[in-house]
């Protein structure tokens, strides 16, 4: 087997650096699976195609075959790939001639996505629940905004501390980096220094700050080759320092997303669930919405990390609806407050906070535009405040028996056009016309004892030219 070392220039270099059993895990999502072989350059993407519904092992010396001789060098480069991510097993007989198998897990998870297709474990949020989303002009203008303020903040801390200052200006508004919060500044980095240097760098801190994500943003500020040297001399930015500010904003977002991977088990994270994760946020639609409630507790911290990357916008607050219908949501979210007013009453808003109330009026307006009563309990069970999200029920009953209440009371009436057929002649041919309208399924209504009869408006002129007949 070709003794290849594996360095994490991309995604799928960290993939293949997993041991083996972690990533046959990864092998478990048909996903997964796709989005490796996408990565595959062109003649590995052929050979595992190619490798698809063959069971047995194929000797490397007949895949050499495949090829003309002057393609020999991208040949081993495709079987290296493919024996690091293992989609190739190696196999060795008795007489130890080599042999390439393709990953049992990988080939029938790839056969049946082929033949049934897949869905994603989550779909978008419906555009009649999300009502206005960001474009994605907007989106991107987030993204810029918030990564600008990340990298220019904490260069003017470090800026600011080597010259001694204190006046360092937060990010603008809106923008809440994982650069700074309880670290502030830490300059001990080991890519950075010796251990001989070690002890003239400090910690600088808040203690203002979740704990939750406290250990990566220790992680993080120190992995992003940020320093400060102390050599007898004023203090200045080590050149790795340098280096990264220079950096292309893709280069600068690659190195910390490897250093968020590589750092995930101190963190006590399975790194394979977090590029299993990342790897299934790949086949997303760009621009569409998706509800966090779905997401286990270690993607949600990933989601809000990546949040604060600008690689995400969250639109999210919590709501808490009293038994008087008075409902308060705890947002800054202009989105929030749009889907609020999809079947409530906003009666203020504040910067963090909108007060409403729902109300029948409110309710019909939603039932009218397609929105169910299901949907909206579910919207603020979902969306319930901490304090309340662990009672049961998250919304009171009495409110949410009123708006399934409210529904049925609009669609107990169904309105039909109709024509009524009355004064018959005979009961004779009252029952022939009650029994043509029946056997047409137009039939809406009959008396019996006064011989009238309901029927469909589409229906009449059938009718007409039968009772024509009977004449």
């Amino acid at each position: 087997m070709p003794q290849v070392m594996v360095v994490a220039r991309n995604f799928m270099d960290m993939v293949a650096a997993l041991p083996a059993a972690k990533l046959d895990m990864l092998y478990d999502s048909a996903f997964i699976c796709e989005a490796v072989l996408r990565s595959l350059p062109p003649l590995a993407k052929k050979y595992a195609l190619q490798m698809l519904y063959v069971s047995a092992p194929v000797a490397a010396a007949a895949m050499e075959e495949w090829v003309l001789d002057e393609y020999a060098a991208k040949h081993r480069v495709a079987i290296d790939r493919l024996l690091q991510l293992r989609v190739f097993v190696e196999v060795r007989d008795r007489r130890k001639e080599v042999s390439y198998k393709m990953n049992q897990k990988f080939q029938g998870n790839m056969q049946k996505y082929l033949v049934d297709g897949g869905s994603l474990p989550r779909e978008p949020i419906p555009s009649s629940v999300t009502a206005r989303l960001p474009t994605l002009a907007e989106l991107e203008s987030f993204a810029l905004e918030q990564w600008e303020g990340n990298t220019f903040y904490l260069f003017l801390l470090i800026r600011s501390y080597c010259l001694n200052a204190t006046n360092v200006h937060s990010p603008s508004k809106g923008t809440h980096s994982f650069l700074y919060g309880k670290i502030v500044l830490l300059a001990a980095i080991d890519q950075l220094i010796s251990s001989r240097e070690r002890d003239k760098f400090q910690l600088i801190h808040d203690e203002n700050f979740s704990a939750r994500s406290s250990e990566f943003k220790v992680h993080l500020i120190s992995s992003l080759a940020f320093g400060i040297y102390l050599d007898g001399e004023a203090p200045r930015l080590t050149e790795n320092g340098f280096q990264f500010l220079l950096m292309e904003t893709n280069a600068q977002l690659w190195y910390i997303m490897r250093e968020y991977i590589s750092s995930a088990e101190e963190r006590g994270v399975d790194p394979t669930e977090l590029i299993s994760f990342l790897l299934e946020l790949s086949f997303h639609t760009l621009g569409e919405a998706y509800s966090l409630n779905t997401l286990t507790d270690v993607q949600r911290n990933a989601i809000r990390d990546l949040a604060e990357l600008g690689l995400v916008k969250l639109q999210q607050g919590f709501v808490v609806v009293e038994t008087n219908f008075r409902m308060y949501a705890y947002s800054t979210s202009r989105l929030h407050c749009e889907i609020l007013r999809l079947f409530s009453r906003v009666e203020y808003q504040l910067p963090n906070l909108i007060v409403g109330s729902i109300t029948k009026e409110s309710l019909y307006g939603a039932f009218e535009n397609g929105i169910t009563a299901e949907q909206i309990i579910s919207f603020l069970q979902q969306n319930a405040h901490p304090r309340v999200a662990d009672k049961i029920p998250a919304v009171p009953e009495n409110v949410t028996d009123q708006i399934r209440l409210w529904e049925t009371d609009r669609n107990r009436v169904d309105m039909t056009l109709s024509h009524l057929y009355e004064d018959f002649p005979s009961k004779d041919m009252f029952d022939q016309c009650c029994d043509y309208a029946r056997d047409h399924g137009c039939l809406l209504w009959e008396d019996a004892k006064k011989m009238r009869l309901i029927v469909r408006v589409e229906f009449h002129s059938e009718m007409r030219e039968f009772l024509r007949r009977l004449r």
